[in-house]
């Protein structure tokens, strides 16, 4: 068994209360049909920063929206856990990758 960390790219932010209360139930509804699979339910991503090897800073431009991390038997597995994330409906997408054991 393996892990592998989602990535959440793009989509956007429900406007309303009754449009955020309805994501959360949705995500909740999705972490609670990975079951055991589910390692680190994660968390969304706030502001950040882009740092150089001279120190320097600029704005990050990959979208990356936040994390979570699952345990699966291989990156096709991994990559199939991702159905129904409310991502989708959101048009945003899942990046999966595969964490290696050092």
């Amino acid at each position: 068994m393996g892990k592998y960390v989602f990535a959440y790219t793009g989509g956007g932010m429900a406007e309303t209360p009754e449009a955020q209360e309805a994501a959360m139930q949705a995500w909740g509804a999705w972490f609670g049909g990975l079951g055991s699979a589910i390692v680190d339910g994660g968390n969304p991503f706030g502001a950040s920063t882009l740092v150089k090897a001279d120190g320097s800073t600029s704005t990050v431009k990959t979208g990356l929206g936040g994390y979570s991390i699952v345990s699966a038997d291989n990156l096709e597995l991994a990559a199939k856990l991702t159905s129904g994330c409310p991502i989708f409906d959101a048009g945003g997408a899942v990046e999966v990758y595969e964490a290696i054991e050092m």
